[in-house]
């Protein structure tokens, strides 16, 4: 069974086809600035020998689909033969809200509460949807299935997603936790356990997802307990444009007091602050690590303030754990690659039976455990894998629906 992964967003869409018997990437590519003058068509196959990258004319997601079903099927430079080998398309979805909770078949029912979420992402909603249309009008009769990033949350209890607000504004709003870049979590967590051959539903751990977006997750017996991400996406550690958590009392000061409009400060806590605006240089962690290494007191800083707050998290989440808290996993661009970062967060953590490995923790982009072996509490890297953990909950979903 082949499942095309589709990633869609305003002007790119990522795909991959993958093959389910052997969990095999049989091609992949990127479309970029679609309905923007001198579009970019990347595509590669399996074996690296077919690869391309032209510039094309890629008026609207419609035409850049149609590029990319054409492409796989091509004679010289694809992977099957035939449409018909496509058993499922898997559609990343950012934002459920609470009526989906899981992984569904995109029905027109299903297409509409993801429609309803539009003002939850709106940045990100509308261009998942404008994929979904542009692969069904080719495929038709295949299922089509939305993996969205706020589902693995739906299993956090009350506690964890309600807010200290009045609870009418949940009632009558729905403001509350959700939590978001839950298939990089749940991939890295059921990864762990088989690795560790613990019960998937046994499992206790701490995932922490450091990219330019930074989300750490406290799974309990498998599950989502609780997260750093919330309505938004700006709260928690901080990122590489992002503050993370803040003082409400400070946004309230900048809007009075500093008389910066609601879209300055939306600008200044989502683009302009997290590594770059501490430290004044970069939103990439290795910059602000160059310059920390060259002396500059300020990417310093920045290092200094992203390790304790990601400590402070872990250290929070393991006491979520009833007393057993089984690994704490790394995964995305700085989890899975910066050797730096990963130690100077675990440096303190031996409190909670976590000792890293330095030998060990010398990796970048491997699956280990790198941490020491008297550790109690084993620290590991898992690279994330997003659109294998898409094609696998397609798989299901579709299997399911027979």
């Amino acid at each position: 069974m082949d499942i095309l992964v589709i990633n869609s967003g305003s002007s790119s869409i990522k795909f991959q086809l993958i093959n389910m018997h052997n969990k095999k990437v049989l091609c992949k590519g990127l479309l970029e600035r679609i309905g923007i003058a001198d579009g970019i068509f990347n595509y590669e196959s399996h074996d690296g020998k077919d690869k391309i990258k032209e510039t094309r004319d890629i008026p609207n997601h419609r035409v850049g689909i149609k590029m990319i079903l054409d492409v796989i099927q091509d004679p010289k430079a694809g992977v099957i033969k035939s449409l018909d080998e496509i058993e499922g398309v898997g559609h990343r979805i950012v934002h459920g809200g609470e009526k989906i909770n899981t992984s569904v078949l995109l029905t027109e029912a299903n297409i509409k509460l993801i429609e309803e979420c539009i003002p939850l992402a709106p940045l990100h909603n509308p261009p998942n949807l404008m994929g979904v249309e542009a692969v069904k009008s080719e495929l038709p009769n295949v299922p089509h299935v939305g993996v969205f990033d706020t589902a693995f949350h739906a299993t956090m209890p009350e506690e964890s997603y309600i807010y200290g607000l009045n609870y009418e504004y949940y009632e009558k709003h729905r403001i509350r936790r959700f939590g978001f870049h839950g298939t990089s979590h749940q991939y890295v967590a059921e990864k762990g356990a088989d690795i560790l051959g613990i019960p998937r539903d046994q499992f206790n751990c701490v995932t922490c997802h450091m990219g330019n977006g930074v989300s750490f997750t406290a799974v309990k017996n498998g599950k989502s307990f609780d997260t750093s991400l919330g309505y938004g996406t700006m709260c928690g550690i901080p990122m590489g444009t992002r503050a993370g958590d803040l003082d409400p009392a400070i946004l309230l000061h900048m809007l009075d007091n500093l008389k910066m409009s609601t879209k300055d400060v939306h600008n200044q806590i989502y683009n302009n602050s997290g590594l770059k605006g501490m430290s004044g240089l970069s939103n990439d962690m290795r910059d602000v690590q160059k310059a920390a290494a060259e002396g500059n007191k300020r990417a310093e800083l920045a290092l200094e303030v992203f390790a304790h707050a990601a400590k402070k998290y872990i250290g929070a989440f393991s006491t979520l754990m009833g007393g057993t808290l089984h690994a704490i996993i790394f995964t995305a661009g700085i989890g899975e690659n910066d050797i730096a970062t990963r130690e100077r967060i675990c440096n303190g953590l031996e409190v909670l039976g976590a000792r890293i490995d330095k030998k060990k923790n010398d990796i970048r982009g491997e699956e280990k455990i790198v941490s020491t072996d008297d550790s109690r509490v084993k620290i590991m890297v898992i690279p994330t894998n997003e659109e294998l953990m898409i094609a696998l909950e397609t798989h299901r979903v579709a299997e399911e629906s027979h």
